[in-house]
């Protein structure tokens, strides 16, 4: 398994412990610093089979100037880093701030392009429309690898991703009862695009909804995933395993 999405450094020591304990069920994790403050802990815990990934979340893009943009390509070049992001948008928690988040993507997606990194996208709206926005960058600027990270199946995001090659990962809502619509859209997309993830410690699969969340519990959404698909346990977990390996570059 490989959970291609988690913030370990917003973990609880006692759950850290847990998550590292539960390592060895896992092929990769990678491990998301998302503000320059988080930067230096994100490479910290980025150790054996758990990469890094560095990047402003649209909800800090307002943070970027010449010396973050400075200080983030630096730590963007380190050994461990296999992805830039999470970037993208987000009007849910701060739509005021779109112009600092479309500059913020724009700097990120060069950086990613210029280091042969995937570029990790995240989106969040009330009313569709940073799906919409997002999905229109996307066909403008044409990423050479990019992932819509805990994706939950807009339709002009989906085209749009299609139509550039994305890879579309999934987190826990897949196995939420009333997200069947979610499900056919898992169902349908290209196997060699799928990826599965925690976005630890935030949306955890049934049966630990309510809880928070930790990476081993991927399986709960690799097993939904391989149900909507028709393939066993280990053919899913092979099929998503290889992607992640092609994406992110890890062995």
């Amino acid at each position: 398994m490989t959970d291609t999405h988690a913030h370990l450094d917003f973990l609880e020591p006692e759950e850290l412990a847990e998550a590292r304990a539960h390592l060895q069920e896992l092929q990769a994790v990678l491990t998301l610093g998302v503000d320059p403050s988080r930067w230096e802990k994100t490479l910290s815990l980025a150790q054996g089979n758990v990469y890094a990934a560095v990047g402003l979340h649209p909800t800090s893009a307002h943070l970027l100037s010449p010396e973050v943009a400075e200080a983030l390509r630096h730590y963007a070049r380190s050994e461990r880093v296999r992805a830039i992001g999470e970037t993208g948008l987000d009007y849910h928690w701060t739509p005021e701030t779109k112009p600092a988040q479309l500059k913020a993507l724009d700097f990120q997606a060069a950086l990613a392009e210029e280091l042969g990194l995937p570029l990790v996208l995240h989106v969040r709206s009330k009313d569709g429309k940073a799906e919409e926005d997002l999905a229109a960058w996307l066909l403008l600027h044409r990423p050479q690898r990019v992932v819509l990270h805990a994706f939950f199946g807009h339709p002009a995001l989906e085209e749009a991703g299609l139509k550039v090659g994305a890879y579309f990962s999934f987190a826990g809502p897949l196995t939420y009862k009333k997200n069947a619509a979610l499900r056919e859209v898992a169902a349908r997309l290209p196997g060699e695009k799928l990826l599965v993830e925690t976005d630890t410690p935030f949306l955890p699969p049934e049966p630990h909804r309510g809880k928070r969340n930790l990476p081993h519990y991927v399986r709960h959404t690799l097993e939904k995933l391989a149900e909507v698909r028709g393939l066993t346990f280990a053919e899913a977990e092979a099929l998503t395993d290889g992607n992640a390996r092609v994406c992110f570059g890890w062995v």
